[in-house]
Formats: C-alpha cells, sequence, structure tokens
C-alpha cells in the first residue's frame, strides 16, 4: 500500500475553508476518505461516514486521522465550503499529469443535476458544463454555469483551461457562436458546431445551400467538393437511418462567411437522422460548421462521437452514480461533489486491468481493499 496516494500529491495545494480551532480532521484525509467512498458506491455524506468507519483500519494505514473518522456533518460542512474553482483546478492539474496528451475528439456539453435544486431557498438546480476526451475516455474538466449567466459564458471560461491543440472540438447548438468558434482556432484545435435555427441568416442559407445541392446532386459545385454517405443500425427492434452530407466548396464558403466572422470555416455538414420503431417514424435534420474540410465519413464520425458525452459520461452519472438523485444543496457542495464522481469516474475508466462496466468495478472496489488501493494510486 503507497503511503502516498494521488489524492494527497494534487490536492495538497487545496486552500482548506475551516479556522484553524475546527481542524479536528486533516483536509487531505477529509478528501480522501470522500474519494474512496464514492468509488465503493457511496452516494451522501452518511454513506461517506459509514464507509470510513468500516474501513478504518485499512485507511490507517496511509492517511493519519487523527481524530479518528470525520462525521457525515463534517464532510458536509467542510465540501460546502470548499472553493469550488480551486478544487476544480487540482483536479485539472490531476487530469493533466494522468493524461499528458489530449487527443483526438473532445466533446462539450452541459448537465443539469436535478436533485440539486432548493425552492425553499430559491436555489436552481446547479447546470455543469463539461468537456469529455472521447478518445482518452476521460473528464477533462467541469464548470458551473452561473445562475445570471449561460453556457455561452462557462464554455470559453472551460476552454481556457483545458489544452486542447491538435483536438477537434465539438459542442452543441448553444455553443455556435463566432467568438467560441475563433477562441477553438487560437488554442489550435478545430471545431464541428451544431448551428442552431436562431443563427439567422447563416442557419437559412446554409439549409437553402443544401436543399439546391441536393436537387442537382451537387453539380453546381467543384468537384470533389460534395460528398454523402448513408448509414443503416437495427438494434432491438429499432432501425436507425442516418444520412450525412458535407460541403468544402470555397467559393461557397467564402459566400457564407463573406467577412471572415467564422474563423477558418473549411466545410459545412448537414445530417438527416430517420428513427423506425414499428410504425412510428421520427425524423431529425441538424445543420453543422465545421473548420476541417473532411468528407462526409469524417464528420459523420464526429457527430456520432459527440454524442459519447451523453452514452459514456451523463448516462452513467446519472444511472451508475445516481446524480440526479443526489439532494446536496448546501453551499458548494453540489458542484463539489460532482467533481468527486467526475475523479472517481476517471480513475475507475483508466483501470483496464479489471475488465468490468462502471458498476461493476465499484462493487470490486467495496469488496476489495487491494483493487481499492491500485485505483488511488493511479
Amino acid at each position: 500500500m503507497p503511503h502516498e496516494t494521488t489524492i494527497s500529491q494534487h490536492f495538497a495545494t487545496l486552500p482548506d475553508p475551516r479556522v484553524d480551532r475546527t481542524k479536528e480532521h486533516r483536509l487531505v484525509d477529509i478528501i480522501t476518505i470522500a474519494l474512496c467512498a464514492v468509488l465503493c458506491g457511496a452516494d451522501n455524506w452518511v454513506d461517506i461516514e459509514t464507509f470510513g468507519l468500516a474501513k478504518e483500519p485499512w485507511l490507517r494505514t496511509f492517511l493519519s486521522l487523527p481524530n479518528g473518522i470525520p462525521s457525515h456533518d463534517t464532510f458536509g460542512r467542510v465540501f460546502a465550503r470548499l472553493d469550488p474553482v480551486a478544487f476544480q483546478r487540482c483536479f485539472l492539474n490531476w487530469v493533466k499529469t494522468v493524461a499528458a496528451t489530449t487527443t483526438g475528439q473532445v466533446a462539450i456539453d452541459g448537465k443539469t443535476l436535478r436533485g440539486s435544486h432548493d425552492r425553499t431557498n430559491g436555489k436552481a438546480a446547479l447546470h455543469l458544463v463539461s468537456a469529455w476526451a472521447a478518445t482518452n475516455g476521460l473528464v477533462l474538466g467541469q464548470l458551473a454555469v452561473d445562475a445570471k449567466s449561460n453556457e455561452i459564458t462557462a464554455i470559453p471560461a472551460l476552454l481556457e483551461l483545458l489544452a486542447v491543440e491538435g483536438c477537434t472540438v465539438t459542442i452543441d447548438a448553444m455553443g455556435c457562436q463566432t467568438a467560441i468558434a475563433d477562441q477553438i482556432v487560437r488554442q489550435g484545435a478545430d471545431y464541428v458546431l451544431a448551428l442552431k435555427a436562431n443563427q439567422g441568416t447563416m442557419f437559412d442559407e446554409v439549409q437553402a445551400t443544401f436543399a439546391l445541392a441536393q436537387a442537382n446532386d451537387g453539380a453546381d459545385l467543384v468537384a470533389a467538393s460534395y460528398d454523402r454517405l448513408r448509414t443503416v443500425e437495427k438494434n432491438h427492434g429499432r432501425l436507425e437511418i442516418r444520412r450525412f452530407w458535407t460541403i468544402t466548396d470555397p467559393a461557397i464558403l467564402a459566400y457564407l462567411n463573406p467577412t471572415g466572422a467564422w474563423s477558418k470555416l473549411q466545410s459545412i455538414g448537414m445530417v438527416t437522422a430517420e428513427r423506425r420503431i414499428g410504425t412510428d417514424v421520427t425524423t431529425e435534420t441538424r445543420y453543422y460548421l465545421s473548420s476541417r474540410a473532411t468528407g462526409a465519413a469524417a464528420f459523420g464520425q464526429a457527430v456520432r462521437t459527440h454524442w459519447e458525452i451523453e452514452n459514456r459520461l451523463h448516462w452513467v452519472l446519472d444511472v451508475t452514480f445516481h446524480e440526479d438523485g443526489h439532494r446536496t444543496r448546501t453551499g458548494h457542495s453540489a458542484e463539489n461533489f460532482a467533481v468527486l464522481r467526475h475523479l472517481a469516474l476517471n480513475l475507475l475508466r483508466r483501470d483496464t486491468i479489471f475488465r468490468g462496466s462502471i458498476a461493476t468495478k465499484r462493487f470490486k472496489a467495496a469488496l476489495t481493499e487491494q483493487y481499492l488501493a491500485r485505483l488511488i494510486a493511479q
């Protein structure tokens, strides 16, 4: 068993919000116990205290615990007062250590923690914007959306914290802003942004461009600048047909982007998704702007990969970590507990020796101290 864990290394500089006379427990001990408990299935402060009491002999092999295991009230008070920006900074430093180079695609998307609202005190549910590295399989970072703002201001702030050079950043329609596209390019990355209808002229022009191109099968466009792809998937009685189109014609792009407001615009894309379940048929069409001059196959891959943030992050947090049912509300506790979940998820995903689902790995960590020790030593 290591005497110094990943947590003690990267969270040692975290400012302690407590006054000296109330520090019965070391801050690093509190964070370490909380993280170990979350890895093993804990979903609230009482669970964390219960874990600590049950595992106290093991925890004492690498933690000092001068006054034993903190109470659930202590865990709650400390995480409610802990500076979420500083906690996030320690998390990011850890990510940069374990994933020195982020490659491939980085998906950015928002998620509301539904159980974090407090109607009695007029507190809205916490909304986090997260960055997911699809190739690395890691949460790169997260940032809370200010109650008086929205994702448009949170996304640039989150991007500033990330090393995305050489990556492709994908964002849904909320992030389709010229300033965000410019920031991504300035940080040395490419973008694929979902174009929202309220972008006005640009949306209308892109929609009309694809309608014309489809009508004459790209005959009026420069050769090889018009590409299309059709995919069919059938699963569990559901048939999904997706059609992807891209246009990279320089003249068309110059017409759509006459002032160069969209930095490094190299292609536009269109996706039509048709879903059939029995006799029920639904169809959805989306348009995209991209700084990559790619064909339909690469564009389709980027669009499909973006939704990994829903399936491999948000869905796992809800189903396996029960995030939406989490009722932590006091102070900064909801935001800080979200960091604990993201850190735990990263540690579980990084372990490739034991092959199993995230839920199975959490169960194994709860059963086997040797496995839990391996997780926190990463």
